[in-house]
């Protein structure tokens, strides 16, 4: 069992875009609620923390039925603030090591795993595939800049990082990281759900066994 790493999972918001009256987090992904596929890949972990705001008590609710050690906190500001807001909410009085995951990505279980064993930091590129993403720029297997105009790899969401190096904020996570660079990067396969569109990729992506 992990004891030196907090696991902060941010499924506050409304998923205003996706639109399914419901937080991103519970959507159905082939028969099983999103945050349900995150926390398999979390078996091995002791400390989790879900950020919650949005229906939280549906979410709670689902989780509960899965795992019952989790912890709940909640950003009340889910309306006006980002994902930085409902990370910063989970460093308190964190472990040494924290994860960031957003509660709309899906991962490929391989590829999670070997951001949580990663000796170091590390957060998580994927080739760019949204609209609008957040770039990054890499040199020598490290991330030099996040960037909206130029980058080769897309910020996913998933980093792993020493708790002491970071400031609270209330954005995007990517910008409490931006004053960490260089960090190393690993490139990962993810599915980011924002729109229907995304949504029936990843069951695709899911049902073929998460190939690309």
């Amino acid at each position: 069992m992990r004891d030196d790493i907090t696991i902060i999972i941010s499924a506050a918001g409304m998923g205003k875009r996706f639109g399914a009256g419901v937080p991103k987090a519970l959507i159905d992904i082939d028969g099983m609620p999103l945050i349900v596929r995150q926390l398999e890949l979390l078996s091995d972990c002791k400390d989790i923390r879900i950020v919650v705001g949005y229906k939280a008590e549906e979410v709670i609710q689902v989780v509960e039925k899965y795992r019952s050690d989790v912890t709940y906190l909640y950003n009340y500001d889910y309306e006006t603030t980002g994902t930085a807001a409902s990370f910063s909410k989970g460093l308190i009085n964190s472990k040494d090591w924290v994860v960031a995951l957003d509660g709309d990505l899906l991962v490929k279980p391989d590829d999670f795993e070997k951001i949580l064993n990663y000796d170091g930091e590390v957060i998580g590129g994927c080739n760019p595939t949204t609209d609008n993403p957040v770039l990054m720029t890499i040199q020598g297997g490290k991330v030099r800049e996040f960037s909206r105009e130029r980058g080769t790899l897309e910020w996913t969401g998933l980093a792993k990082l020493r708790s002491d190096r970071l400031t609270p904020g209330n954005w995007h996570v990517y910008m409490m990281i931006e004053p960490l660079l260089p960090v190393d990067v690993l490139q990962i396969s993810t599915k980011e759900i924002d729109t229907m569109n995304d949504y029936e990729n990843a069951l695709i992506w899911v049902r073929s066994g998460y190939k690309e």
